[in-house]
């Protein structure tokens, strides 16, 4: 489950914390992320500025899939323009490629031992016996398991998608190209290995 940060042109996507978690958790983890100060930047949720950090996220009815708007934030250095501009250039591709690790950072912690448990629970026991009457009609806790597996691959795969690199940021490009790899791959073991059961 992830929520959505409007940064500019950006769109970045986080893992959802629990309801009871301070705003200040995500202020500091956004912060982090963009490298502005923490007190530089208001965060806006539902057209309200969202003042209080000590306040739980669910105070301000942040959950899955809601957008939050980053608005403010220096982001010009002292010196030259040009110098500015090169320093928020880099910090943007890094921040990008920050954004590509934390997605498949994500699918390696949540996903993978997810899909491989449930490929694990289809190779049939050596000595089981067969059930005494067929399933019932619908769907199988395996099969309801395959479908969410499923549909999560996908949303990750989505998401890095909807990353943008920009057309001189070989690295974060080569990083996308290679998280999008890896997930696909998962998708396919786990598509695979359902169909090899069959």
């Amino acid at each position: 489950m992830s929520y959505a940060v409007k940064w500019g042109r950006e769109r970045l996507h986080f893992s959802l914390p629990p309801p009871d978690t301070k705003l200040s958790a995500i202020r500091a983890e956004l912060a982090e992320y963009t490298q502005l100060p923490p007190d530089s930047f208001k965060l806006i949720h539902a057209g309200a500025v969202m003042k209080d950090d000590n306040a739980p996220i669910s105070t301000y009815g942040i959950k899955r899939n809601s957008t939050i708007a980053l608005v403010g934030g220096d982001t010009t250095a002292p010196g030259p323009w040009s110098d500015a501009k090169a320093g928020l250039s880099a910090r943007t591709e890094a921040s990008t490629i920050s954004q590509i690790r934390g997605e498949l950072e994500a699918v390696r912690r949540t996903l993978v031992p997810d899909v491989d448990g449930f490929l694990t629970a289809l190779v049939p026991a050596p000595a089981a016996d067969p059930p005494p009457h067929p399933p019932a009609q619908g769907k199988t806790p395996l099969a309801q398991e395959h479908t969410r597996l499923g549909e999560l691959l996908l949303q990750a795969l989505l998401r890095l998608d909807a990353i943008t690199a920009e057309g001189e940021w070989e690295d974060a490009r080569r990083e996308r190209k290679g998280a999008v790899r890896e997930v696909q791959a998962l998708l396919d073991r786990l598509d695979g290995g359902w169909r090899a059961s069959r």
